[in-house]
This record gives C-alpha cells, structure tokens and sequence, in this order.
C-alpha cells in the first residue's frame, strides 16, 4: 500500500465502509518503529497487563502478518518492550498494533517494522501467560477478527474483512 493512502482507500469505498467490510479504528494510536505505512493480515491476542503470549507470537514466523493485541487499554504498565519488537523485526512481521503501552521507544523506533500503541510507560507487564489467540476484539471502537487485513500510515488505521487490491 505504499502509493495508496488509507485517506484514498476511504475516498475509493464508501460502499466497503456502508456495510462494515472497511473499518477506521478511532485514532488513539501513537506511531512508533521506522516504518510508517505497513500492511498485512491480522493475527489477534487479548492479554491485560501481561506480555508472555505476546513474546510467543513475535517468536513464529510473521510472514508478514500483523499482531493486534487487545490489551485492554491498560495504562498501568508496558506490555511490548524493545527484545520483542527486535525479535517480530528479525521474523518478518509487518507491524505490531498494542491497545495498552510499550516500553523502550528508542529501541522501537530504531527497529524496521511498524508499532502503534496507546503510550509508553516504563514499567513492565507480568508474566502469568494469561490470554486468549486467535479471538475476536474490539479496540479503538472497531470489532476486529483474526485473519482480516490492516492498513495503517500516517493518517491511520484500517481494517478489511478481505485483501483490499490497491
């Protein structure tokens, strides 16, 4: 999606966004990580307070994928820290999407993937391997299932029941 903006995605559909099948989260987000503009299909955890799952994931293969954790909008500590961003970088992940905080920002945006997150906030999550894979969630207003795509740039984030061709 490097020459297309989610902006002109938004423009071009108004029919996808009638029905559902194009979504915009509400812009919470801060944007973190050296890349901007990222893409792919979404793998879903819902972790509070927690980061042992999301360790887990960023430990497979991405292929391109991209995290989307559902952490509750928790201000009280980081659940994404720099090893792991380090880690989803070295394995093909797209991006990472944290509805809560992330810690060690100057680590992150030193990484070549996309991280958007609530804040940052220095203390770090517990360790329990509390959460559920591959459910559906809702952060930022909008419902998202496991195996949608997302889009996100600048202007924001998006979310589509298919691939969109752009």
């Amino acid at each position: 999606m490097a020459l297309v903006t989610t902006a002109e995605v938004c423009d071009a559909n108004p029919q996808l966004i009638g029905s559902g099948e194009l979504r915009a989260l509400q812009p919470v987000f801060q944007i973190y990580g050296r890349r901007q503009v990222f893409s792919g299909p979404v793998v879903t955890l819902k972790v509070f307070e927690d980061n042992v799952l999301v360790r887990e994931f960023l430990e497979e293969k991405g292929n391109g994928r991209v995290l989307v954790v559902d952490g509750g909008g928790s201000l009280r500590c980081a659940i994404l820290g720099g090893n792991p961003v380090v880690q989803a970088q070295n394995n093909g992940w797209a991006g990472i999407v944290v509805n809560g905080c992330i810690r060690d920002v100057d680590e992150i945006n030193g990484c070549d993937i996309g991280v958007r997150a609530l804040a940052s906030h220095p203390m770090k999550a517990n360790k329990k391997g509390i959460g559920e894979k591959h459910v559906p969630i809702t952060i930022a207003g909008t419902r998202i299932g496991d195996g949608e795509w997302l889009y996100a740039d600048t202007d924001g984030i998006l979310i589509s029941q298919t691939e969109l061709s752009v």
